[in-house]
């Protein structure tokens, strides 16, 4: 029996795992970070565009502050968010943007004088302030009133995961990387840590400590097309569901990106339309602003996404062997400007599709792809879950302030955030607690996990786990897409009950624990099935659109039915079907009361009688205060107080808003 101890324990080395490990070492806390990959290979660094921050430097960001950035959020959300998370998230992005500058972040500056970009198709010109020169960046985003996505040309997530890397391998923390998180070791309700394989010699270890954070990431690749890499399985995500007590939250809530290259899914950054791309049809015409007449082509990815495949439908898009597509336009931005702020870009059209996109008429095929994950491990605003011990942070989390949809650029956003915030509670919990597990238990996980895989290997006959993966990926992507119908998703729920059925008598040919790729895929697929079935399950019961859940069959937001948060969990150890709860959303307690969002026609929500009242409410209540001379943050705290450190919720300077 291998057992290994710490105090604190993150499994994960992207952004948020590895901002959490940094607050641990800044209490002196002996932190381990397991990794898949070598964590500088980490999926945070795909991410291209920016990161959110009301920095409110540029020209076009002025009057940018946290009220702005929350509001946007809540909005883009569709209202599914935790209000109160969102606050915290947004009061601490700007603190967040300048740490990473100072650990050497080269964030795009501001050049005092004039500035040209492309906005709404046309080419605008604009002045930047003096007092602004040298200070941090922005670009437009989509869903945003400002523009407030800071970057590093379209390299930011690259950039950003170095920088935090860096610091936490400075700091002294043990890296550990080709280890897979494959359970979770509890007792008695409290979480003690985890079994992971060593991917090189196949060995079962045991990571024993105080407190345990999953920083895992999404779970995409239980679709069959997706901007996510290969790592981005679920897999973690599903040991914690296997525990029977932590729970999976809004798990229906899948993103789906715009502008994936076709045929391959890479991802081409938000920030193409961002700085003033656009978005064609087969007749060349910039289609988006018949749809979304305001914010065009870049309106929130839910709607975009919608209208692409909207567009398609009615017989506009382009043919090609691959299936339809429409075209992303950056030729309009001129060479320089890609040259300099979209090279991944230009470089990864001209690599794998063979096109330079400098050229005028020369344009990338895209189509909308599954790209992000808004459900995860639910927990609370500190990241605990509900198995005492056991936080997560980062996409693998439901912390949930993203809802239903998640705004471009907050996403590496919410994990650095989150990794300060929620990783500062995680290390109090470690500093204060104590691991109290006898060896006995301890040695039950590593012989039950062991006993799983010796089983697969000992079967001569059964279900290859390479068609179950196929299967599970034609189910997903057929019936849990940007469009829902209760038809499709009942198939799919169906579906993938009989692969997790199936699923248990899995078998493979290679006969060896260490250094197999088949053992590997056959223990993965299973969790990754149930994985996705609390997706297709909860996405067949919600019954109403919302976000990125689109039903055609329930086309209205219903607020007096679903104004709620979907838990899933594994009750038994032997079920084909996840156990659902809700979690109510309190309207009384919102600081913004459920309305329009701004997109499509009005009179699609089906509205309840406590948004009115309390739109009433915050009105009666705002007006009170200003009269009586109070400021925006005293204001904001009688509205809706929420909990965050200190020196997170300390008012930031900003041009013309002194300290």
């Amino acid at each position: 029996m291998k057992i290994v101890y710490s105090d604190a324990l993150i499994v994960g080395g992207g952004l948020a795992g590895l901002r959490s490990a940094i607050g641990c070492r800044q209490l002196g806390l002996r932190t381990i970070v397991l990794s898949l990959i070598p964590v500088k290979r980490s999926h945070s660094a795909a991410a291209q565009g920016g990161m959110q921050a009301s920095l409110g430097n540029a020209t076009k960001a002025r009057g940018d502050n946290e009220d702005v950035h929350f509001m946007d959020t809540v909005k883009g959300s569709d209202w599914g968010c935790d209000q109160k998370v969102a606050r915290m998230f947004a009061a601490t992005a700007p603190k967040a943007i300048r740490e990473l500058a100072a650990w050497g972040v080269p964030w795009n500056r501001v050049k005092a004088g004039d500035r040209t970009a492309i906005i709404k198709g046309q080419k605008e010109t604009f002045k930047e302030e003096k007092e602004a020169h040298g200070l941090i960046n922005a670009r437009d985003f989509g869903g945003t009133k400002k523009w407030r996505a800071c970057f590093t040309g379209d390299a930011t997530g690259h950039s950003m995961l170095y920088a935090v890397a860096n610091e936490a391998i400075k700091l002294g923390t043990e890296i550990l990387d080709r280890k897979e998180m494959i359970a979770v070791i509890h007792h008695e309700g409290k979480c003690h840590g985890v079994v992971a394989r060593d991917l090189v010699n196949g060995e079962l270890i045991a990571y024993v400590a105080k407190g345990t954070l999953v920083a895992t990431g999404g779970y995409g690749r239980i679709y069959k097309n997706t901007t996510n890499a290969v790592i981005c399985d679920g897999v973690a995500a599903g040991a914690v569901l296997e525990t029977g007590i932590a729970r999976l939250g809004n798990m229906e809530a899948v993103q789906f990106h715009p502008t994936p290259i076709v045929p391959s899914g890479i991802l081409l950054t938000e920030g193409c339309r961002g700085d003033g791309g656009l978005l064609r049809d087969v007749d060349g015409h910039a289609f988006m602003a018949d749809y979304e007449p305001e914010k065009r082509d870049l309106a929130s990815r839910d709607v975009v996404s919608r209208r692409m495949l909207e567009h398609i439908k009615a017989g506009k898009g382009i043919k090609s062997p691959y299936g339809d597509h429409l075209w992303l336009d950056i030729s309009i931005l001129g060479a320089e400007h890609i040259h300099k702020n979209l090279r991944d870009v230009w470089e990864i059209a001209y690599c794998f599709n063979g096109i330079d996109l400098t050229q005028k008429g020369v344009y990338a095929p895209v189509r909308p792809m599954q790209h992000y994950s808004m459900g995860g491990i639910r927990t609370n605003h500190k990241g605990e879950t509900a198995l005492k011990g056991l936080f997560s942070a980062g996409e693998a989390a439901c912390w949930d302030m993203h809802g239903f949809n998640r705004l471009g650029g907050n996403s590496v956003a919410e994990a650095v955030v989150a990794g300060m915030v929620v990783g500062d509670y995680f290390a109090e919990h470690c500093k204060n607690s104590q691991a109290e597990i006898s060896t006995e238990v301890i040695q039950s996980f590593l012989d039950r996990e062991q006993a799983k895989l010796e089983a697969i290997i000992a079967r001569d006959q059964g279900e290859n786990p390479f068609k179950l993966k196929a299967q599970m990926q034609e189910l997903v992507e057929e019936y849990i897409g940007i469009f829902r119908t209760e038809e499709g998703l009942q198939k799919a729920v169906d579906g993938l009950e009989e692969l997790c059925k199936r699923s248990k008598n899995v078998a493979i040919r290679y006969k060896e624990l260490s250094a197999n790729p088949e053992l590997e895929e056959a223990y993965r697929v299973q969790k990754m099935i149930k994985i996705a079935l609390c997706v297709a399950k909860g996405a067949l019961e919600r019954r109403e659109s919302r976000g990125a859940h689109s039903r055609e069959d329930y086309p209205k937001r219903d607020d007096v039915n679903w104004l709620k948060r979907t838990l899933a969990y594994w009750k038994n150890e032997n079920d084909t079907m996840p156990t659902l709860e809700y979690e109510d959303l309190d309207i009384m307690e919102m600081e913004i009361a459920p309305a329009y969002r701004g997109y499509g026609p009005q009179g699609m929500i089906i509205e309840n009688e406590k948004s009115a009242i309390r739109a009433k409410e915050i009105e009666e209540m705002t007006e009170k205060l200003k009269a009586e001379g109070k400021n925006r943050w005293e204001i904001q705290d009688a509205l809706m107080p929420f909990e965050l450190q200190e020196r997170y919720k300390a008012r930031i300077e900003r041009i013309g808003e002194p300290l």
